[in-house]
């Protein structure tokens, strides 16, 4: 139990920042450049624990589909 606790961490930023921009988890993937998949984007918005190359596709995804420039810490608490 002790090892789920550390790695469910909740919602995240991210789902605040996609419904802002009123954009949808596809979306992200759609804009990738690099290989993203839905699950990938499905565990960031639960809250599970990413490698960091994993958080920086989401990020770099993101930054495609809304023209912006957030970085690691608006979208992840942890």
């Amino acid at each position: 139990m002790d090892e789920q606790t550390e790695r469910d961490l909740g919602p995240q930023p991210l789902v605040a920042i996609l419904a802002k921009l009123n954009l949808k988890p596809h979306d992200l993937v759609a804009a990738s450049t690099q290989q993203l998949t839905h699950k990938m984007v499905s565990r960031a918005a639960k809250g599970r624990r990413l490698t960091l190359n994993t958080q920086t596709k989401v990020l770099n995804a993101l930054n495609t589909a809304a023209g912006k420039n957030y970085s690691l810490r608006d979208l992840f608490n942890y």
